[in-house]
């Protein structure tokens, strides 16, 4: 016969204890603990439980590449690595109201218009809310089956009888339910007892599911970390509410590369791609300002053109602020550092602001010479290049470093009307040249004495 044993979850990092505590050891949170209570089935008495013999094959195969179902979303397509793998499934987290639900929305409704077979279960909305939203997306006339539901159980027993199903939307995995588990929704035996039976089937069925998640107020994903490994793709969904544009990352895929993005503006009639973010992060930037430069980053495999905006205030007393959007603080203070010590450039008694303009987070360290050279601009309070991109990894010594993909970093400048760039000094490698754009001018730096010389006037000392 079962046998019923109790313990106590940490609803924020899934430990668990025997005994109930108001704070968890693991994590350090208070009133976390959460009793859960599991059935434990024991084996035939006297009787050792065997299992079948796993079969071992070679690594070499003749396996192709998995089959994938497009979207029609170009961006989000992009940074599945191409589209929908059958069997797969996809976790897509992001911050309420950022727009999680009307991006899977426009994709389900779009696949199901090109006569795939799609199933949409709310956990969140009533059918009722779907199709308001449906009609002011114009996606009534999709044919797309909905349902609301939470019980899991309930779901599966539908899913296992209907057959040619290509993709199966949940939203969220926190709403979902599963009465043999006895605890409320949302918590971490919930979300992960659920989010196994409902991958299980779409591994067994071999549909796609998309599960939508919520996430902490750190930005991590809520509930047991053991979810992201279990799934084969997560997404987040990043950007401001109160800013149209809405960033798409890839954290993790299976099936394709990790770190791309997909660029969307959030419109009133949905979520609209931007097939060229490069143009619409530049926008609105003014050339003859004091503090701005713009960075040749890469985001996975796409160039992206983004303006730094930096700005210099007089501290009235106490300790100068350091304020960042959209970049790493730490990173701020080392490079400050560097300019003050290996480049003269004084700026410790006043207050630092530093912006992305656009909403976007940048996180490669290619960044570090664009933002060296907006802070020494607003240091001087004299204007960059308004033509002149900048990429580089600074050093501690001050030295400016090579960066990959240069050479699309300088093609996406060109593209864009660009007329020339400020990048490390190339170092030959194998003999190979690199490939420069045709009228683009390049001006390579060696440390950052030579960028701050462009803004002070002064000449650098010799190497």
């Amino acid at each position: 016969m079962a046998k019923t044993a109790s313990r106590y979850v940490c609803q924020n990092c899934g430990a668990s204890t025997p005994k109930w505590a108001g704070r968890c050891d693991a994590c350090g949170e208070w009133n976390t603990l959460v009793e859960e209570t599991t059935e434990a089935r024991p084996g035939p008495a006297g009787r050792a439980s065997t299992g079948k013999r796993v079969t071992f094959v070679g690594l070499e195969g003749s396996a192709s590449p998995p089959p994938r179902a497009e979207t029609g979303i170009a961006e989000l397509d992009r940074v599945l690595g191409g589209g929908l793998v059958p069997a797969s499934v996809v976790l897509v987290g992001g911050d309420p109201g950022i727009g999680k639900s009307t991006l899977m929305l426009q994709a389900a409704a779009t696949l199901a218009r090109a006569g795939k077979r799609v199933m949409y279960i709310s956990g969140e909305e009533s059918i009722d809310q779907v199709r308001l939203r449906a009609r002011r997306l114009d996606l009534a006339d999709a044919p797309l089956e909905l349902a609301a539901a939470i019980n899991v159980r309930d779901i599966a027993a539908s899913l296992e009888a209907e057959r040619d199903l290509s993709l199966v939307v949940i939203d969220s995995i926190q709403t979902m339910w599963l009465d043999t588990i006895e605890s409320a929704p949302g918590t971490v035996a919930q979300v992960r007892a659920t989010s196994f039976e409902l991958i299980r089937l779409a591994k067994s069925r071999g549909f796609s599911l998309v599960l939508v998640g919520h996430v902490t107020k750190e930005g991590a994903l809520a509930g047991p970390r053991v979810l992201e490994h279990m799934v084969d793709a997560v997404l987040y969904f990043e950007g401001d509410r109160g800013h149209q544009f809405r960033i798409l990352r890839g954290v993790k895929n299976r099936f394709g590369a990790t770190d791309e993005i997909g660029v969307f503006e959030m419109t009133d009639r949905g979520l609209a791609e931007v097939p060229n973010p490069s143009a619409l992060f530049l926008a609105e930037r003014r050339g003859n300002i004091a503090g701005s430069a713009v960075f040749a980053g890469l985001e996975g495999t796409r160039p992206v053109l983004v303006e730094v905006q930096a700005l210099l205030a007089p501290n009235q007393g106490g300790t100068p602020r350091r304020a960042v959007v959209g970049w790493d603080s730490g990173r701020l203070s080392m490079l400050l550092a560097v300019l003050e010590t290996r480049a003269g450039l004084r700026m410790g008694s006043t207050d630092v602001y530093l912006n992305i303009a656009g909403g976007l987070r940048v996180q490669e360290p290619a960044a570090d010479l664009a933002v060296a050279a907006a802070l020494a601009s607003a240091a001087t309070d004299t204007p960059t290049n308004a033509g002149m991109v900048y990429f580089g990894e600074v050093g501690l010594s001050g030295e400016v470093r090579q960066v990959a993909q240069a050479e699309a970093r300088l093609k996406e400048a060109h593209k864009l009307g660009f007329e020339g760039a400020c990048l490390p000094r190339r170092i030959a490698r194998g003999g190979r040249k690199m490939a420069v754009p045709d009228g683009l001018k390049l001006d390579e730096i060696g440390h950052l004495t030579d960028l701050v010389s462009i803004f002070t006037g002064k000449k650098p000392a010799a190497d």
